[in-house]
């Protein structure tokens, strides 16, 4: 019969090889992944430039991966609710998120919504694409440049009416942000989204608005406003005579953005594995091209990149937040 400190010395033995024993069952387990179908949080309503474009990028990682990825549609409380859900998942490569700029916004602008730290409670697998926005104004206002309408509100300090589709959405940012930037005054009016904003704009009710290219294109076509410049650091495809507003104000670099995250905790090759099937569908010469027409550059960027773009936007707009005293509606 073993003594008591026989039995100790065999536990102790067995407990130091579990790790030995599991790890080949752990690497098998990943290898074998994806095991089943991939559920892709969004958390926007279907039919929009953000619900269209992660169904078209998911159906062609899926592809990539030989599993089918779905997209599932969670909204509500500044994408909050998708964002934890894919943050409380389990870590095993199955549940991902479509992440946007929201999650560089909401720590600075509603710091009691979850994730409280995205950086740290999410992994990222790697960017989806950036679309910019066009300053527009109504043709009533005497500015056909950006120098021009910051020397027109210079004179007149809040006399413009700039319109967003919501207070601490990316669009009324980037207003607070040229303003900032540009030393003026002028008056944020914010809306339940773009369409009615888009609305008062043409009317003559507001005067200026930061506007996705895509939401902007019939106005600007039909000369209902007229546009000044684009709010990326680089000229847009599908307006490529408006000069960036960093032309004026340099270093003034403004868009939406998208990109895959995963819980944080996933394993490294599955995150590995992800990244490589993203990298795939990016680059994806017919997808590109048919997301071009939307507006929308798809990037190419991995998790590295995606990483640098949260934190340097979550610094951003928490700064911005802070200094221009923004709180949300």
């Amino acid at each position: 019969m073993p003594t008591r400190r026989a039995a100790l010395a065999q536990t102790l033995a067995q407990t130091l090889a579990l790790p030995l024993l599991l790890a080949p069952a752990i690497g098998r387990a990943q290898d074998a992944y994806p095991s089943r179908a991939i559920t892709v949080v969004s958390g926007y309503a279907p039919g929009g430039v953000t619900d269209v474009t992660s169904r078209a990028v998911a159906e062609r990682m899926g592809r990539e991966l030989g599993v089918p990825m779905v997209v599932e549609n969670r909204v509500g409380a500044a994408t909050a609710v998708a964002n934890t859900a894919v943050a409380q998942a389990r870590p095993d490569g199955h549940t991902l998120l479509m992440g946007t700029s929201t999650l560089a916004i909401n720590p600075g602008l509603q710091p009691a919504l979850t994730p409280r730290d995205p950086q740290r409670e999410l992994a990222p697998v790697g960017m989806v694409f950036r679309t910019a926005f066009v300053l527009h104004v109504h043709p009533d206002v005497p500015a056909r440049n950006t120098a021009e309408l910051i020397a027109w509100c210079k004179a007149n300090p809040g006399k413009l009416n700039f319109g967003s589709s919501g207070t601490g959405a990316v669009n009324h940012l980037a207003q607070a942000l040229f303003a900032q930037a540009a030393g003026i005054e002028v008056t944020h009016i914010p809306y339940r989204g773009g369409a009615p904003a888009l609305l008062d704009l043409r009317a003559g009710r507001i005067q200026a608005m930061f506007q996705a290219v895509l939401e902007a294109l019939p106005t600007l076509a039909d000369n209902a406003t007229r546009g000044l410049a684009i709010s990326s650091a680089e000229r847009a495809a599908l307006l490529p005579d408006l000069p960036p507003v960093a032309e004026t104000l340099p270093g003034f670099d403004v868009v939406f953005w998208q990109g895959l995250f995963a819980p944080a905790g996933t394993p490294a090759p599955i995150l590995a594995r992800l990244g490589a099937a993203l990298r795939v569908a990016t680059e994806d010469a017919e997808l590109r091209a048919r997301l071009a027409q939307q507006g929308v550059v798809v990037t190419t960027g991995d998790a590295a990149v995606l990483a640098r773009t949260l934190a340097d936007e979550t610094a951003m707009w928490g700064k911005l937040i802070r200094e221009a005293n923004i709180r949300p509606e």
